[in-house]
């Protein structure tokens, strides 16, 4: 896809950094994992953040294949897409499902990691008509993911010392 070869600098950039980040988090992860394993709402956020993490470095890992066509592209994003959605649908479910009458944040905590998967399935449906605002979108979907899965880190981690 020629539309790709101006973005080449920002994907790479993208997979390093969201890398370092997914593994950082889960070394910062690993620290309490007795914790977190026993808290079902923590664990499952931070599964959905490294899932979104993940997204994001497969999304723009792709883009870096050389003279990969749109189409798939697209289907790369899209499949990745629906693989990281499942985390974060399981991520709510159990949110919605956890008993604490005082958590006033429950909607904000599981809504957060859908904002990137939203972003990444448009990018994904838009690149079979309009490749060049695909990848602007998808760009927007890795700030997101990172942003997001730094948020939902740092929250989980600070929850399970609670």
């Amino acid at each position: 896809m020629d539309a790709l070869e101006g973005w080449t600098d920002f994907h790479v950039a993208m997979v390093g950094a969201t890398a370092a980040l997914a593994g950082l988090v889960i070394v910062a992860s690993s620290v309490n994992i007795a914790q977190i394993v026993k808290a079902p709402t923590i664990t499952s956020r931070l599964a959905a953040a490294i899932a979104g993490l993940v997204l994001a470095i497969v999304v723009a890992g792709v883009a870096l294949i050389p003279g990969i066509p749109a189409g798939a592209y697209g289907a790369v994003v899209l499949v990745s897409t629906l693989g990281a959605g499942a985390f974060q649908a399981h991520a709510a479910a159990v949110i919605a499902r956890d008993p604490d009458p005082d958590d006033h944040a429950r909607v904000l905590k599981a809504a957060l990691g859908f904002v990137p998967i939203a972003a990444y399935a448009a990018s994904g449906v838009t690149v079979f008509f309009d490749p060049s605002t695909a990848l602007v979108i998808a760009a927007v979907g890795c700030i997101v993911a990172i942003v997001s899965a730094i948020v939902m880190s740092w929250v989980a981690l600070v929850e399970v010392l609670r």
